[in-house]
């Protein structure tokens, strides 16, 4: 009969629901899962006549609960959240290292001019020259110590880098393969939903490494590039991006696909990639080269007044600091003594002070640093150290609405794809319902049958 035809194709229809209702409650707890639901649809009557109601439902397909919009802000915002995430504790770790007491370059000044101070009362005294030369090694050493340590945090943002990039090129490989078994699914009629959720994953981890520009394409596969347009997924093709180290020691990238080389341009790379060069290249480097201009600066004035001066003996100057431009390090000319410090500015008065007090002065005098520009001697460490903690507060506070923002994209897009099991126990009663109600259909059926063929007895 008709009847039961339309009754079973109800109930069908409704088993179909429970089962997808009974999916999403067992993935309610997933990672990435996007809930699903039926798509019902009438079937309309297969005969000619006013009074075809049709011949029941179907469910020709499941829809997928998912808001394209929300997953692209929410992958914008986990890029956002590795960038600031990356840079938080190596601007820490900098500004605690700079603001210690044994690491302080401020500190080290202060004790060798006030050596040079010291001296200027007794200027003969072999013990305040002395002092003079062992507060000038102990400057020399915070110099070196934080320079070396300042390269150190350097050689960790390579290697994390080339651990960044290792991970971009799996991911990178993974969508691809995931964008191959998508698209053959889907030309078998087999539902992708797991295979999709799967590869947002996989997009959501690569975001927090690097920006991403992702566009879906007619086939169900998804490319991938850089925000600078540099490709790195196309259908089943994964591109790989290679580090390339240069000769003053820092790393470009490049991405290699389909037989072409693009070179990435590492400005606004976003993610943890994006935050390693900016603080690369806008933090580490430029604190290295302004205290080795300091340090030079120092040097250079230092040996230069010492020159205009002479020693107890009437002996010219000689230098006092060596400093090698090639790696940034300041040390004491080796051998040196006190006896050879030029305070005096008379070769005939070996008591005379002029010279040292030049030499004093120079803490006072204003000297050109690379990347701060001109500034008072005694001040540029000051300036320094206050400029990376105002980065480091304000990176802070970049970290802080970043993690915010990742929050709300996550909620929002919960909101359209998360399983809600309120919700889900409201459809699991109602599909049961309409299960149960499409058997009594077909019971009522094989009632009225039994009727029609007693009647007939």
């Amino acid at each position: 009969m008709k009847i039961q035809q339309i009754a079973l194709s109800g109930a069908m229809a409704a088993q179909a629901a429970l089962n997808t209702t009974s999916h999403n409650i067992a993935n309610a707890m997933t990672p990435g899962f996007t809930r699903q639901g039926p798509l019902f649809a009438a079937v309309g009557p297969t005969a000619a006549g006013a009074a075809g109601s049709g011949i029941g439902v179907q469910v020709p397909s499941l829809i997928r609960f998912s808001d394209g919009y929300k997953s692209h802000q929410m992958w914008a915002a986990a890029s956002e959240l590795g960038r600031h995430e990356t840079v938080q504790p190596y601007l820490k770790q900098i500004e605690q290292v700079m603001s210690g007491e044994g690491s302080s370059l401020n500190k080290g000044l202060d004790a060798f001019f006030g050596a040079l101070n010291a001296a200027s009362v007794d200027p003969n005294s072999a013990p305040l020259r002395q002092q003079i030369i062992t507060e000038a090694e102990a400057l020399a050493q915070r110099f070196n110590g934080l320079n070396q340590v300042l390269l150190s945090q350097r050689l960790s943002i390579g290697q994390q880098r080339e651990a960044s990039v290792a991970q971009i090129n799996n991911l990178a490989g993974q969508i691809a393969a995931l964008n191959g078994e998508i698209t053959a699914a889907e030309s078998l009629n087999v539902n992708p939903s797991g295979l999709i959720d799967e590869r947002d994953l996989r997009i959501d981890e690569l975001s927090k490494l690097v920006g991403l520009s992702v566009v879906d394409q007619p086939d169900g596969s998804r490319s991938v590039s850089l925000k600078s347009g540099v490709p790195l997924v196309a259908g089943s093709v994964a591109g790989r991006m290679e580090i390339i180290n240069q000769l003053d020691g820092s790393q470009a990238i490049e991405v290699a696909f389909a037989k072409e080389a693009f070179k990435v341009r590492t400005e606004g790379l976003a993610g943890q990639l994006g935050g390693l060069y900016e603080f690369e290249d806008g933090v580490l480097m430029p604190t290295v080269a302004s205290i080795a201009s300091l340090a030079e600066e120092l040097a250079t004035r230092v040996n230069t007044q010492l020159a205009a001066g002479f020693a107890p003996g009437g002996a010219p100057g000689t230098d006092l600091f060596v400093f090698n431009g090639a790696d940034g390090l300041l040390s004491v000319r080796p051998g040196v003594t006190g006896d050879e410090l030029a305070f005096s500015s008379d070769p005939l008065q070996a008591g005379n002070s002029d010279n040292l007090l030049a030499v004093i002065g120079l803490q006072n005098q204003s000297v050109p640093i690379t990347g701060l520009g001109t500034v008072r001697m005694g001040d540029v460490y000051t300036q320094l150290l206050g400029g990376i903690g105002i980065r480091s507060q304000q990176s802070q506070a970049s970290f802080t609405t970043a993690k915010t923002v990742r929050q709300q994209a996550e909620q929002s897009w919960a909101s359209t794809s998360s399983v809600n099991t309120d919700e889900e126990a409201i459809n699991l009663v109602q599909y049961q319902q309409m299960y149960t109600a499409n058997m009594k259909v077909i019971q009522v059926a094989g009632e009225l049958f039994d009727a029609v063929i007693g009647s007939l007895r």
